[in-house]
């Protein structure tokens, strides 16, 4: 069954149109990831998806009651104002202490509850927003590019966390990825996105598609890297242009 799905999405901004026509859907215990270039509408879409934005033409179906558990792309918290992690947990509402324990502990950030936020790497602040996002119990997780910034291996384990998650609680993964070169093995999906949806499958599949070369292939800085479980990182050596915050 899909959790979510968006037939024929299209949105304009002042007349330019950001997506034209995407189909995407997600089902239970599956992992998508979104890849595309700055500007081709992936936040547009996550938007979408969440309900932020109205789209033009077509439209997003959710599965009834479906619970979304949201890590932004970004969150600016102003060092001065003191804002520790067990704090930031219980915004906007509270949770029991067993629950708390039990997404601090699947997310690996046992310890660090009395740490303000803005002391925090930012590795360790992508697995507190996930945390927090574990405590709606969600049936969809949605990430908005949420390895932009981290190093390569900080980005490796945060995508074997997520793969952790979704084996636990069987969720829906939603992931976008600022990162052209290195998407998750374990993704079920690949979907490749510049406003319209040019290829789609598994990241094997994707990774040798013309329309995928097209877009991003020049040699080997243009392929499709995929994490391995027995990485060693010696063969993720490459720089990475982190670029711009999607503009979509």
């Amino acid at each position: 069954m899909n959790l979510i799905e968006a037939n024929d999405l299209s949105v304009a901004y002042g007349g330019n149109p950001v997506l034209d026509g995407v189909d995407v859907h997600v089902e239970a215990g599956e992992i998508v990831t979104l890849v595309g270039p700055n500007g081709s509408g992936k936040s547009t879409l996550v938007k979408a998806l969440l309900g932020v934005v109205r789209p033009d033409r077509g439209r997003v179906v959710r599965k009834p009651g479906l619970r979304i558990g949201y890590v932004p792309q970004r969150l600016h918290i102003d060092p001065s104002l003191p804002l520790t992690v067990a704090r930031f947990l219980s915004l906007p509402v509270r949770h029991g202490a067993r629950k708390v324990e039990k997404v601090v502990g699947q997310t690996g950030i046992a310890g660090l509850e009395q740490r303000q936020m803005s002391d925090l790497s930012g590795g360790q602040f992508q697995r507190v927003l996930l945390a927090r996002a574990l405590l709606t119990d969600p049936e969809l997780l949605l990430l908005d590019e949420p390895t932009q910034g981290l190093d390569q291996p900080g980005e490796a384990a945060f995508y074997r966390l997520l793969e952790e998650v979704r084996q636990a609680l069987g969720c829906g993964v939603f992931l976008v990825s600022h990162d052209l070169h290195v998407v998750m093995s374990a993704s079920d999906r690949v979907i490749c996105l510049n406003h319209h949806v040019c290829c789609e499958g598994t990241p094997n599949v994707v990774r040798d598609a013309p329309e995928y070369r097209a877009l991003f292939g020049h040699g080997t800085q243009g392929a499709l890297a995929l994490y391995q479980h027995d990485h060693d990182h010696h063969h993720h050596d490459h720089d990475h242009d982190h670029g711009d915050k999607d503009a979509g």
